[in-house]
């Protein structure tokens, strides 16, 4: 990057990014909370209520590379305010939806439209701030991102509780059209680093089909044919990956998993720490409000710990990880996320809240020390030109173990509870599921402190840049 970039150009794409960081994070955990009440209105159990989830993170996966690919050949900027627009659409479609069908397409159009946006949002940051900067950058992104999960619990309870679950959603408009315009007048360019070169269409079909088959298989576990459709994808993984050594412009450079370790070891260190991570807030708002009795909005004052914790940390830590190797803190970070997930194995009936908080405040630690050097490690081994791939691959690690998070829980929950709703005479199966599901979790994160020490020192490829 040329250090000369006008501040104004660098300060613009820092407010776009922290207010685009806050918007996605703020809807998915407002919805966290409000799903009981969605249950309710549509007679849906916990089962079923994961599909709102579920959907959201298939369309995002599928689509995140493909689009960060597009960004780099034809604009990032262009692909980011498509994905504005969309989002604004099918929040609005929720909004005034009634049926769970309905509900449920908007949803993969929310997941779509977010996988425009993150696919391209980091790549412009990293594109116009200083490589010396791009920690301070990213760890005020990342900050934005926990805010928008603290303000979402709290704020989600208050309107599903008083103005109901639907608000939520209209909540998004007012909020998209502030970036929107931000956008259009303040962020000047478009960064099409690799204009002019193919794009891999087949590559794309044969990852995105690869990718539902996977997750969507591992989702709907234990069936017999849910197992099968799980292998087929995990096969088309790997015939993706042998098709795109011999692909003149490939979708995804597999050279950057074979030979920049840190980029390798730092995506597979995200995929755990998502993995492990991401259906706590599911599980805790259907705990905080079916087991203990909390209403939505208590739930969310409650589950606010341990975003806020993030919120308040991550800029320290991204500013750390500028002049720290990241594999320390990360690794440090995934340590502390392998003890916030055991102490909430222990949960039960009678767990006093002071005891929850303290296991969301650990947890939320974690991942504050892990999240923005681990990103910063990402985005500084790889050169321009692959900066959107580079970010579409680690959103899609996100995705990816996002979905197994959620998966180990519906399995769980399927298996000891089938799509009963949670009720007095079944608390016991669901308490099971959950503590199953918690040491799953820890037995990730135990592995991923691995994963994170493994990745080596930090390749800065764009150091002089």
């Amino acid at each position: 990057m040329n250090t000369n970039t006008p501040r104004t150009s660098k300060n613009a794409a820092i407010v776009v990014a922290t207010l685009t960081s806050f918007l996605g994070p703020f809807m998915s955990s407002s919805l966290n909370v409000a799903l009981p009440s969605i249950g309710q209105e549509f007679s849906m159990g916990p089962a079923v209520l994961g599909w709102m989830n579920t959907a959201f993170l298939l369309a995002a996966a599928t689509f995140l590379i493909p689009f960060g690919r597009l960004g780099d050949i034809y604009g990032r900027k262009k692909i980011f305010i498509w994905g504005l627009f969309l989002l604004l659409v099918s929040s609005v479609l929720i909004a005034i939806s009634h049926s769970i069908a309905m509900m449920l397409i908007c949803r993969v159009a929310q997941g779509c439209a977010s996988s425009m946006i993150f696919a391209t949002m980091i790549p412009i940051l990293i594109s116009v701030v200083p490589a010396n900067e791009r920690g301070r950058a990213l760890g005020i992104t990342t900050a934005a991102v926990y805010f928008g999960l603290s303000a979402g619990p709290f704020l989600g309870g208050i309107i599903t509780e008083q103005l109901g679950w639907r608000f939520i959603f209209w909540l998004n408009l007012p909020l998209g059209l502030i970036l929107l315009a931000v956008t259009f007048l303040l962020l000047k360019g478009d960064w099409a680093e690799a204009h002019g070169q193919k794009f891999d269409l087949t590559g794309s079909a044969i990852l995105g089909i690869a990718l539902i088959a996977a997750m969507y298989g591992f989702s709907t576990l234990p069936s017999a044919i849910s197992g099968l459709i799980a292998v087929v994808g995990l096969i088309g993984i790997v015939f993706f990956i042998y098709f795109e050594k011999r692909v003149i412009h490939p979708i995804v450079d597999i050279a950057l998993f074979r030979h920049n370790t840190v980029f390798a070891f730092s995506n597979l260190a995200a995929l755990i720490n998502y993995a492990a991570t991401f259906a706590v807030g599911f599980l805790m708002s259907l705990y905080l409000q079916n087991v203990k009795a909390l209403s939505p909005q208590t739930a969310g004052l409650v589950l606010v710990a341990q975003p806020f914790v993030q919120a308040v940390f991550s800029p320290l830590t991204g500013r750390l990880s500028d002049k720290h190797e990241p594999r320390t803190l990360a690794s440090l970070g995934m340590i502390g996320t392998l003890l916030g997930l055991v102490m909430l194995a222990f949960l039960g009936t009678a767990t006093p809240l002071w005891y929850i908080v303290i296991c969301l405040i650990i947890l939320g630690f974690g991942f504050a020390l892990f999240s923005s050097p681990n990103t910063n490690a990402i985005m500084s081994s790889v050169e321009r030109p692959v900066y959107g791939v580079a970010s579409a691959t680690l959103s899609t690690m996100r995705q990816m173990g996002m979905m197994f998070s959620m998966g180990t829980v519906m399995m769980a929950i399927s298996l000891l509870m089938g799509k009963a709703d949670i009720g007095p005479d079944n608390t016991g199966q669901f308490l099971l599921s959950m503590r199953i599901s918690f040491i799953l979790f820890a037995v990730l994160s135990f592995g991923g402190i691995f994963a994170s020490l493994a990745r080596g020192k930090m390749n800065r490829a764009n150091e002089s840049n």
